[in-house]
């Protein structure tokens, strides 16, 4: 039950308005993409990290949008193909931390200690040539970073974006995001209520003003918080430690895994 209700969201993406926006699920990013069957290694990427977090999940931190260098290539929101590889340093530190442990490569980096995604091996989507070691973002490695080094462990958030496909600037091309506009931000909702339907998490947390906008119009009870970019950084963390800290081990039941 719970794989054909991830399978009938991922078809609910499908649906995306058509103005200089990319469906990664969908779509192929003919310039970029390494190939046709991108969009379905990112569909079976982003089933795999649902399915991995369904009814483990006790924080939902919701986004703006898919950015370029997130979940266009990795598939999945505030993810990049880096954090997915584990070529991130500062996300394979905190779950290094984490687990106290952590296993060398042959080629004496690390590689992280818990995976992210559910019985499936992660694959970069973008061409080499246009990032050799697959694409990286800010906001995701903050992101990511952070809810590790609180302590939680990766099935326990779930990432999500109020507009949930990549919106980008037509005249400079893919390799780019813009702030979807308002009919747009509204094609977006059925998919965000259909996401806070699977995940109905115990905290649903708002990551900058766009998506606080959206889950407001959805009369659900979030809380709000900075967005990490354009300086916000520092204070993303401070406020996204107060959602998690005070009830930790209460709700998050954190323990060594």
């Amino acid at each position: 039950m719970r794989s054909k209700a991830i399978d009938d969201f991922l078809r609910l993406l499908k649906h995306s308005p058509g103005d200089a926006v990319f469906n990664p699920w969908w779509e192929v990013d003919k310039q970029n993409d390494t190939g046709r069957i991108a969009p379905a290694i990112r569909r079976r990427q982003l089933r795999a990290y649902l399915r991995r977090r369904q009814g483990k999940a006790k924080l939902a931190l919701i986004g703006e949008a898919v950015g370029y260098r997130g979940g266009h290539f990795s598939g999945i929101p505030m993810t990049s193909e880096r954090i997915l590889l584990g070529k991130k340093t500062d996300v394979v530190a905190a779950l290094c931390e984490r687990r106290k442990i952590c296993r060398r490569t042959r080629h004496g980096g690390h590689r992280s200690p818990l995976q992210i995604l559910a019985g499936v091996k992660p694959r970069r989507t973008s061409k080499p040539r246009k990032c050799p070691d697959g694409f990286s973002e800010a906001t995701a490695t903050i992101v990511w970073s952070t809810l590790l080094k609180l302590g939680l462990r990766p099935e326990q958030f779930v990432l999500w974006n109020a507009f949930p496909w990549h919106s980008f600037d037509r005249r400079r091309g893919m390799l780019s995001n813009r702030m979807p506009n308002k009919s747009e931000q509204a094609a977006g909702q059925p998919a965000l209520e259909a996401f806070l339907e699977l995940f109905p998490c115990e905290h649903i947390v708002a990551l900058g003003k766009t998506a606080a906008v959206q889950l407001e119009e959805l009369e659900v009870d979030f809380q709000h918080v900075r967005h990490p970019a354009s300086g916000g950084a520092k204070l993303f963390r401070q406020q996204i430690a107060k959602v998690v800290e005070p009830s930790s081990s209460r709700t998050w039941a954190v323990r060594p895994s």
